[in-house]
């Protein structure tokens, strides 16, 4: 019974990883398959998938989409059990992708597209940050018509204290007992906001919806079920606005916040030279360039274009820029207790039921 038991857990945690996988078979005469482990949605990866085959078309690739929380498990589960099966790891969670580095999962790897990047955005030749991405507020501009919106956390804060009926139940954000991405920006915001606080607290007077992913957060918003989302990644936001979403987007004016979605290479990669020839290209001005213009993500390097680069950071539309640095940093909140502990407070604030 004890046997069956642990089979079922296992089944559990192993379905718990389960990816949509795309393989995409090389062009030429295979050598290798580089295997891919991403949090980011298939289509929008495709252009940089098909772009660094025609550079090296004796590569296949198989490209595994999983949630981050589901990926960082599925990975040291299988690092752990000496049976790795990812090359590359991409991801959103910064957080988790540093703790992968600092728990000796990742291989350096260095070359001059690498050390072209912010130092803000590499961590000891093994994490590298390859999209410039700012977490801003989402606004139905029907919804408002000619109320003022905010434009910095303090305002939102007022405003939804001179006006809940407004607000109530018509505000989203991420839910950070599910996502990893909304916990990133959560713990951010208490380190760089002495209002965050205060702000929760407005959040939960007014019975603010919560979600797991972006893409439903916006669905809400552009179809006024919500009329504003706060903290959701800019990216997202600015294609719905761009196809014609009702939607505004505000960088708040006190700081704005930046994610990168990071790649490291796992330390037992079964194909290595692969794996450091596709983050060559991830990181090069070629590949930062297909970001920009065909997968429509945000480069991090200047070179790449895109809307960042051609405004330039110190823009008047973009508040000040806080981008959230790689390293050791990003742990404190991943430590057991303090994670309980800020998860206690967010539900016992939001009255949301455990995870």
């Amino acid at each position: 019974m004890r046997t069956l038991f642990k089979a079922v857990l296992w089944l559990a945690a192993a379905l718990a990883g389960v990816a949509h996988a795309q393989d995409y078979r090389a062009p030429g005469r295979e050598r290798s398959v580089l295997t891919i482990y991403s949090t980011l949605d298939t289509a929008v990866f495709e252009p940089l998938v098909k772009d660094s085959q025609a550079l090296h078309p004796q590569i296949g690739i198989r490209y595994e989409l999983l949630d981050a929380m589901p990926q960082y498990q599925r990975f040291v589960r299988e690092s752990d059990s000496g049976r790795p099966r990812a090359d590359l790891l991409l991801s959103t969670a910064m957080d988790l992708q540093v703790k992968l580095v600092n728990d000796g999962y990742a291989a350096p790897h260095i070359s001059e597209n690498s050390q072209s990047l912010p130092a803000w955005a590499r961590w000891r030749d093994e994490a590298f940050g390859f999209t410039f991405e700012p977490a801003v507020m989402v606004f139905n501009q029907h919804a408002f018509g000619k109320r003022k919106m905010p434009r910095s956390r303090a305002e939102l804060l007022d405003a939804i204290r001179s006006d809940p009926a407004f607000w109530d139940g018509k505000i989203g954000t991420y839910d950070i007992s599910r996502s990893s991405v909304g916990y990133l920006l959560a713990s951010q915001d208490i380190r760089q906001s002495s209002e965050f606080g205060a702000l929760v607290e407005a959040l939960a007077d007014v019975h603010t919806q919560v979600e797991e992913n972006t893409s439903t957060l916006l669905d809400q918003v552009a179809s006024g079920e919500l009329v504003a989302g706060y903290n959701l990644l800019g990216s997202y936001a600015r294609a719905r606005s761009l196809a014609g979403s009702p939607l505004v987007l505000v960088y708040p004016s006190d700081h704005t916040l930046v994610v990168s979605r990071t790649a490291l290479i796992a330390r037992d990669a079964p194909n290595p030279t692969a794996a450091h020839l596709f983050l060559e290209y991830l990181l090069s001005v070629r590949g930062q360039q297909v970001l920009s213009a065909r997968s429509g993500l945000p480069p991090i390097r200047q070179e790449g274009g895109g809307l960042y680069g051609q405004l330039g950071v110190h823009a008047t539309q973009v508040g000040l820029l806080r981008p959230i640095a790689l390293g050791p940093g990003l742990l404190v909140y991943l430590d057991k207790q303090k994670r309980q502990r800020l998860l206690s407070i967010w539900r016992g604030i939001l009255d949301a039921p455990p995870p």
